[in-house]
């Protein structure tokens, strides 16, 4: 396997002339928290004023966290780790993900910059409620899903700048860690790695003594 250039450099380097495209490009981690927050509140205001029993609430937001699971590791493997063979695809792999991996302590590209979340969030919107007839249970799947999302993106930072005292986040963090350092074609659950376990993805476990 090729190995690929890794930079410890905290520092963010630049990736366009305009001052303009690099500063939609960088983002601090909390922003994210202050985009999609309110949307979880509205959204799920929105289903229990429908109304809606909070259990038939609860099953169709637990639905949409466990649809962004899926959607991460699908995303990351299929989409962000796609390697185009044309000169200017290759640019925009490299702006969409490869400077994650050339600079993964960038802490200002660790987490997705609304110029890019916004518009996918909006897309799976409506991509979602072709499947949903009735509104209330669009409006309780979806904060789901974004929920899952800002955990996705948090507990991203966090991989990167962040020292666990949790077992179970050290062995998420190596999960990670090792996507990054050891082998780039595995381990593409960010945030949990069973869709690794069950799509044989991930890293083979160490041998007992």
């Amino acid at each position: 396997m090729k190995k690929n250039y890794i930079s410890n450099s905290t520092e963010s380097t630049r990736m366009f002339k305009s001052n303009l495209l690099e500063s939609l490009s960088k983002v601090h981690f909390t922003v994210p928290l202050f985009v999609y927050v309110p949307v979880v509140i509205y959204f799920s205001y929105r289903a229990l004023t429908a109304p809606l029993n909070i259990g038939t609430f609860a099953l169709c937001f637990i639905g949409g966290l466990a649809v962004w699971t899926i959607t991460e590791y699908l995303l990351h493997r299929y989409i962000f780790h796609f390697v185009p063979k044309a000169k200017w695809a290759l640019r925009l792999h490299f702006i969409f993900h490869g400077v994650h991996h050339d600079y993964p302590k960038d802490a200002k590209r660790l987490v997705m910059p609304p110029s890019a979340s916004i518009p996918l969030a909006v897309g799976f919107y409506f991509l979602f409620s072709l499947f949903f007839k009735e509104k209330a249970y669009l409006w309780s799947f979806y904060p789901g899903f974004i929920t899952g999302y800002l955990v996705y993106d948090m507990m991203h930072y966090a991989m990167h700048h962040y020292n666990f005292k949790s077992s179970l986040m050290k062995r998420v963090k190596q999960h990670h860690m090792l996507h990054h350092y050891d082998d780039s074609t595995k381990g593409y659950g960010v945030s949990s790695s069973l869709w690794d376990e069950i799509f044989r993805s991930g890293f083979p476990k160490k041998q007992k003594a």
